[in-house]
């Protein structure tokens, strides 16, 4: 006979949810969700404080660490970081958008590939430079661009940075889920190096580098059809 499985404690995952439908702060919704689990599994509540306290003390770094980044960008925003990327890059005369991204998500594959993903991303790469040296490189070759055109050069500059990233760190032999593959398997009996399973990664890499610089070379054409500023 088997024991029946306590459900209970996966209530703190309906509070998550009924929580963050109904827009709550986050910081309640953890909390109540942390309180929620704790009492189905009769914890007690001084050890369920203390869980809370200790955690807090382990992360209270955790938004400097995020937050300071993003404040120096703001201000590099704020001091004409955008006007003098997209001068540069009006200058360059053989540039075109899809050039441009074509070489920043070559950059963001190998970099991603060597456990460097930090170096890029849509907060501190894609919105302050790649997105607006990719609109200026529209704008040198048309004079004007239209808003839907525009919309659509920050939605391929944020792709770019997604493929680059997502199949780049595929081939980092220390990527958590090539960890994650490699202890499943090996659960199951199949010894596997992620050595090798990185190695299997290249391929995959190059093959979506290549299909995502041809949609890049035929939105170059694209934009060269646009009707200009609406």
């Amino acid at each position: 006979m088997q024991s029946a499985v306590n459900l209970w404690p996966l209530i703190g995952v309906a509070v998550i949810i009924v929580g963050f439908v109904l827009r709550v702060h986050p910081v309640l919704v953890v909390v109540a969700a942390c309180g929620a689990t704790g009492l189905a599994v009769s914890m007690p509540v001084e050890a369920l404080f203390a869980s809370l306290g200790t955690a807090f003390i382990k992360t209270r770094n955790l938004p400097m660490i995020l937050l300071l980044p993003l404040a120096a960008i703001g201000l590099l925003e704020r001091f004409g970081l955008k006007e003098h990327a997209q001068a540069s890059i009006a200058k360059i005369k053989s540039a075109t958008t899809g050039r441009l991204l074509i070489v920043y998500l070559a950059v963001r594959e190998v970099s991603a590939a060597f456990g460097l993903t930090s170096l890029g991303g849509h907060p501190s790469m894609v919105r302050p430079l790649v997105a607006p040296m990719a609109e200026a490189a529209a704008e040198t070759r048309k004079g004007s661009i239209s808003d839907k055109l525009r919309y659509r050069i920050r939605a391929m500059s944020a792709a770019t940075d997604n493929v680059g990233l997502f199949f780049g760190e595929d081939v980092f032999v220390a990527f958590g889920a090539i960890v994650l593959m490699q202890t499943i398997l090996a659960a199951e009996g199949i010894l596997v190096n992620p050595l090798h399973m990185a190695l299997w990664g290249i391929p995959t890499a190059i093959t979506a580098f290549i299909i995502h610089a041809w949609r890049l070379h035929r939105f170059d054409a694209e934009i060269a059809r646009d009707g200009g500023a609406a």
